[in-house]
């Protein structure tokens, strides 16, 4: 008897209702709608209100995701969640999912490779469910990158408009040194569940994935961890070590060739060409980064779609919110060969294949 595959069911998402554009991020940076859509494509994002953690964004993708699949909560024998921003340093987000939908214990997986997450966990399942481990997995990438952003509270009332500002020159200098950083994220959550299936050629197929050490300095938090002690302090705060690093120049030219490569090698091992490929989903951090490298895959705009103009870069979310939007636009219809991409802090990055 084959093993059997981890088939697709059902998806959902999670974006706060706040959206924030771009020259509404004017009242606190120096900056314009302009200068971010040329730098990014981003239009808009969503934030979360205060004190709304990646978990209840994860919660509420999950429950959609289970509406979809036909599935109830009590069916699910494993969860798997991406995340870099959890509520907690510890635990971490997948036990607090469980908790909201309020089931009975059961294994409750974290995994950690911030961008590249949902594809990592697209692995996870795949070999979770074939190795006979688990027959019904939910798979959720969630996270609130708001609660990063290095804003003071009246830079935050005042982006709101609970403030009317003017901010003083001091405080819009000091956000403006990471407007680069700030106008990129968003807060969102996605999730799927998928369903132990004989093999009929449906579900996940497999991945190629890589994690490379060497280029961890250009994207990286300096500051909150075991290397320093200790773990945060002020000093670490007043320095904005508590803040990403990104080299944005660095980090684009591996993406736009690192995302193709991989999603290339995929194909080849399961003997599809490119032009056998209905839809690609590429994680959505830079419009630019994807433009790239569709035309380095020589894709047309039907086998792809973009959603980072609307939500920004969610992070662990953007491949199950992106494929989501994909699916309902009828770009991911039964049958469908969709390949998943990504590249993120680590370095991590890959690609994962699914036959819908």
């Amino acid at each position: 008897m084959n093993a059997p595959r981890a088939v697709f069911a059902g998806s959902g998402i999670a974006v706060p209702p706040l959206a924030i554009d771009n020259a509404t991020f004017a009242r606190v940076l120096d900056t314009s709608d302009e200068w971010i859509r040329e730098r990014s494509g981003i239009v808009s994002r969503r934030f979360v209100e205060p004190g709304v953690g990646s978990s209840v964004l994860g919660i509420e993708a999950a429950r959609a995701a289970l509406a979809d699949a036909g599935m109830e909560a009590g069916e699910l024998d494993y969860i798997v969640c991406a995340t870099m921003t959890p509520d907690h340093y510890f635990p971490g987000v997948g036990t607090l999912v469980q908790e909201g939908l309020g089931i009975p214990p059961l294994p409750a997986l974290d995994i950690r490779q911030q961008c590249a997450g949902f594809a990592y966990g697209l692995q996870v399942v795949d070999a979770l469910i074939r190795s006979g481990l688990a027959r019904n997995v939910l798979l959720v990438g969630t996270d609130v990158h708001s609660a990063l952003m290095p804003l003071s509270p009246r830079s935050w009332d005042v982006l709101l408009g609970h403030d009317p500002g003017p901010l003083d020159a001091e405080e819009l200098a000091a956000n403006s040194r990471f407007r680069h950083l700030v106008v990129l994220f968003g807060d969102g959550a996605g999730a799927m569940v998928f369903r132990a299936e004989e093999d009929s050629g449906r579900g996940i197929l497999g991945a190629v994935l890589y994690g490379e050490g060497a280029h961890k300095e250009i994207l990286h938090v300096p500051g909150v961890g075991s290397a320093r002690r200790p773990f945060v302090s002020i000093e670490q705060i007043a320095n904005a070590d508590v803040v990403p690093v990104m080299h944005g120049r660095h980090v684009f030219r591996l993406a736009v060739t690192r995302m193709p490569e991989a999603t290339r090698e995929l194909l080849a091992r399961h003997g599809y060409g490119l032009d056998e490929l209905d839809l690609l989903v590429m994680h959505q951090a830079n419009l630019r980064i994807n433009e790239a490298a569709q035309k380095a895959l020589g894709l047309p705009d039907s086998k792809v779609h973009h959603n980072i103009y609307e939500y920004g870069n969610t992070t662990s979310a953007t491949l199950p919110l992106c494929f989501h939007e994909a699916r309902a636009a009828g770009k991911a219809p039964p049958g469908s060969l969709v390949a998943f991409t990504a590249l993120g802090a680590g370095l991590h990055w890959g690609a994962a294949l699914m036959r819908v």
